[in-house]
């Protein structure tokens, strides 16, 4: 076999790791309902053991929710959640005092660790290889939240090619002085001129401030491409709705009470609190997929929290499913 070429900034050789042949993934996504009254606990799924601990420990003590209601609420979304997960390398952001606590990043999978976790191991161009743990099926994704993950980061591009995305997206924040509604109005703005160039396009809040805006792409275009697309399109709009938004990356430098349209975040190697992920926030607010006449209409970002969103998904399925089919996605070359 050829001998891969070596990581630059540009390209980065990376590899899927396979849990072992003998340890089947899991297909199927039970019912689950972890019990109240239990400090830990252990579930076998077809012969992947995973260990739940400090069950009771209090995430969120303003509003009673534990760690145990925080992977009750990710196995009750799983079926939703994990298609959008699947053969992406996580970037672990660990809260193990809860979400007012201190956390930290985490890049590598770590030791020890069940043998079934699947492995993306990214070269990168300082020569350094990390192995990020994929989120594959329930019990990875109920063992990654037993870290302390309270929401979920996962790369752009699957691990097949991490140079090359499948979708690209605007974070939509408010500069200080603006509201949520104010941020409301700009992700209108932001759809109504991709559309004007033909272009698809989804919201979803942050949880946190703010609303992303995401475009299901046709895979092929690099990162830096779609980043470079997502620079020139924000900076273009913010011309043409100075009084609303901003492309000024320079905090010093934004002017106050704009929304601003954040394109740097599809850089290489950055992330976003995916789909249907609970923030560290107040409420235990949730980011969640929303239809454009919800928008129209008014929301607020505690409109979807830890304890309401699963009935959410029950009721409307997934949103995002787009994000996932093939049909309907945007070429995007024709506008490099």
């Amino acid at each position: 076999m050829p001998r891969a070429k070596p990581a630059t900034r540009d390209h980065h050789p990376a590899k899927v790791r396979r849990a072992p042949p003998g340890v089947k993934r899991s297909s199927k996504i039970p019912a689950l309902k972890i019990p109240r009254d239990a400090q830990g606990i252990e579930l076998d799924f077809d012969g992947r053991v995973v260990k739940l601990t400090n069950l009771k420990k209090l995430f969120w003590p303003e509003l009673g929710i534990t760690k145990r209601d925080l992977i009750q609420y990710y196995a009750d979304v799983a079926s939703a959640l994990l298609p959008h997960l699947v053969d992406r390398a996580m970037v672990m952001k660990r809260y193990p005092n809860g979400a007012a606590g201190e956390f930290f990043f985490m890049k590598r999978a770590p030791e020890p660790r069940p043998i079934w976790i699947e492995i993306c191991s990214i070269e990168h161009s300082s020569g350094n290889i990390i192995d990020f743990p994929m989120i594959q099926d329930l019990p990875s994704l109920l063992w990654l939240i037993n870290l302390g993950c309270i929401d979920l980061n996962q790369w752009y591009a699957r691990c097949d090619d991490v140079d090359r995305p499948d979708y690209l997206h605007f974070d939509l924040d408010p500069v200080p002085g603006a509201n949520f509604e104010k941020v409301v109005e700009a992700a209108l703005t932001i759809r109504e001129a991709l559309e004007s160039l033909k272009i698809r396009c989804y919201a979803k809040t942050t949880g946190s401030k703010g609303i992303h805006v995401y475009v299901p792409i046709v895979r092929g275009p690099t990162q830096k491409q779609v980043w470079g697309f997502a620079k020139e399109f924000a900076h273009a709009l913010a011309a043409q709705a100075p009084e609303l938004l901003t492309a000024v990356y320079k905090v010093s430098n934004r002017p106050k009470g704009r929304v601003l349209v954040d394109y740097n975040q599809n850089s290489w190697g950055r992330t976003l609190a995916s789909i249907y992920s609970v923030r560290p926030a107040a409420r235990a607010s949730v980011s969640t997929p929303v239809t454009w006449s919800e928008l129209e209409k008014g929301i607020k970002i505690d409109d979807f929290r830890i304890d309401n969103v699963p009935a959410r998904v029950r009721r409307l399925g997934d949103l995002w499913k787009p994000l996932l089919a093939n049909r309907g996605r945007f070429r995007l070359e024709a506008y490099l």
